[in-house]
């Protein structure tokens, strides 16, 4: 089964996992559809333009809360990676703490416009990591 947004039983748990008052680097790999596909159907657009859309909000409410885009990239090959495994980018984002990120996601126009990131996604992964 693919894995595209957060399990919101979990997201609880997971956040308080995360040390309060710390920056944060959130590692994004992403895999886009071909076609964005919405819960009402197919899109006449591609993955990418649906995440461009979601993105178009999203990268105001990182700001909006103090945080930035460090590096976005689009993937080359697997060097150490199972075969089968591809990721179309790959996207770093800087948060001034997890309660900046919390936030976030708790900003209704970030919800609303997650929809497409959603439609936009075969396959994701969102990892919180804590630079040394």
């Amino acid at each position: 089964m693919a894995v595209i947004d957060p399990d919101p039983k979990r997201l609880p748990e997971i956040m308080a996992a995360i040390p309060e008052d710390t920056p944060i680097v959130m590692l994004n790999l992403l895999r886009f559809r071909e076609v964005a596909e919405y819960r009402d159907g197919p899109a006449d657009y591609s993955g990418r333009e649906a995440y461009r859309r979601y993105s178009e909000v999203a990268l105001g409410k990182v700001k909006g809360v103090g945080g930035e885009p460090v590096w976005m990239g689009k993937t080359l090959a697997g060097v150490i990676a199972p075969a089968d495994e591809h990721w179309d980018e790959v996207l770093l984002v800087r948060y001034p703490s997890r309660q900046a990120f919390q936030s976030m996601l708790a900003d209704p126009e970030y919800r609303e416009a997650t929809r497409h990131r959603s439609a936009a996604l075969s396959e994701a992964r969102l990892i919180a990591m804590q630079e040394r």
